[in-house]
């Protein structure tokens, strides 16, 4: 039989959550980023062998890369982006040096994951992800204040979030509005309205057709280069999958995923089909997505959300929300035996148990991976002796 390759994420030697914590979780390999290389910088032979080194002598393997970040001016199109792609030409070159064979990226411009709250309480007691719509309405205009960003909204969610707003204390408000900004990746730099607002205008005339056209340009000049080196990219859908705070967002459908991988038709150029991502949007059908693209898919994120229609969602249990996990799971079991590969996959976020305190990387507690890691597996087991797979 195939089964899925089972990882966590691991963010490097400032994780509390240690490889040995890890390694006693059943799984084989980690997937994790030089995050002290500012971006679009090389990543170096010394220092990518450093890392593995390190997690090799936990007994585990390093295969998958989650992220090497996308330079800003490399979807604006604009600074030093030339130099910039020819940097991740390099970087992609040591990793493949170094036995690496997945390279996770994103496109979304600023902002990577957006929640506005970390620690919503569930009904058992666990904490959990949620993205709160009059939550971000508050934020984005009475608290940012991004010019015009009334006109974004209709009345009635302005109403709505005047009446959330009321409700908050001043410590509540700035939560918010740290919860929020938590996205801006690989930066430990407290980011103010001024800051934020500056990179916002920054994008003003990039449009959702500029920055796909961005990112094609940049699929055409590393992609071929993967593919010679044996790599395979895949790109991280938009989270959540439609525009905030005014950005475009260009990798959030069936429609926006089909493109991109026609437009630049290299093996290479794949996906990292996460079901948390994909199906935080209303009219996607995680199924046909998997359909579509079942041939470039590269890296699996398997989580599950609860979602409305005024686009509130929580991230649920892994096998407990709107998405069919035992279908899912059943297709990817499929698709492995068509493709007679291995896919990786790791439990994307989960709950926080009580157990274990705050969490220094909300999403990443130990022991709700676990819980989901233990869920899937054993829904994988199940469907693949029920099909009968040899």
């Amino acid at each position: 039989m195939i089964f899925m390759t089972k990882t966590m994420r691991w963010y490097g030697l400032h994780d509390r959550t240690s490889l040995e914590n890890i390694k006693q979780c059943g799984v084989t390999g980690i997937v994790t980023a030089l995050h002290e290389i500012p971006v679009g910088d090389v990543w170096t032979i010394e220092a990518i062998k450093e890392r593995k080194e390190i997690i090799e002598q936990a007994g585990l393997e390093w295969k998958v890369v989650e992220s090497l970040p996308v330079h800003e001016d490399i979807k604006k199109g604009a600074g030093n982006f030339e130099t910039y792609i020819e940097n991740y030409k390099i970087s992609l070159k040591n990793l493949a040096q170094c036995g690496i064979e997945v390279i996770t990226y994103n496109f979304m411009p600023i902002l990577d994951w957006v929640r506005t709250h970390h620690d919503y309480k569930n009904i058992d007691g666990t904490k959990s992800l949620y993205f709160h719509k009059d939550a971000f309405v508050y934020f984005d205009v009475f608290l940012l204040k991004r010019p015009n960003a009334k006109a974004a909204y209709t009345p009635e969610q302005i109403n709505k979030a005047v009446i959330y707003g009321k409700q908050l204390s001043k410590e509540e408000k700035r939560k918010l509005f740290k919860n929020i900004l938590l996205g801006l990746p690989g930066s430990k730099e407290n980011f103010t309205s001024t800051k934020i607002l500056t990179l916002l205008d920054e994008y003003a005339h990039v449009t959702e057709e500029k920055l796909r056209e961005n990112l094609i340009h940049f699929l055409k000049e590393v992609a071929p280069v993967a593919q010679e080196l044996g790599l395979k990219l895949a790109i991280h859908p938009d989270d959540p999958p439609y525009s905030v705070l005014g950005l475009p967002r260009i990798v959030s459908t069936q429609k926006d995923l089909e493109y991109l991988l026609n437009e630049v038709p290299v093996e290479a150029n794949g996906l990292c089909y996460c079901t948390g991502s994909l199906g935080a949007h209303p009219s996607n059908d995680l199924l046909k997505i998997l359909n579509k693209t079942s041939s470039r898919v590269h890296f699996l994120h398997l989580r599950n959300v609860i979602k409305d229609v005024d686009g509130n969602f929580k991230e649920s249990d892994h096998l407990y929300g709107d998405n069919k996990m035992e279908k899912i799971v059943e297709k990817i079991i499929d698709i492995m035996h068509k493709r007679k590969i291995s896919l990786p996959m790791r439990p994307d976020h989960g709950f926080l148990h009580s157990i274990e305190g705050k969490e220094l990387y909300p999403g990443y507690s130990l022991i709700g991976r676990l819980k989901g890691l233990a869920e899937i597996t054993g829904l994988e087991l199940g469907i693949s002796y029920k099909l009968k797979i040899k």
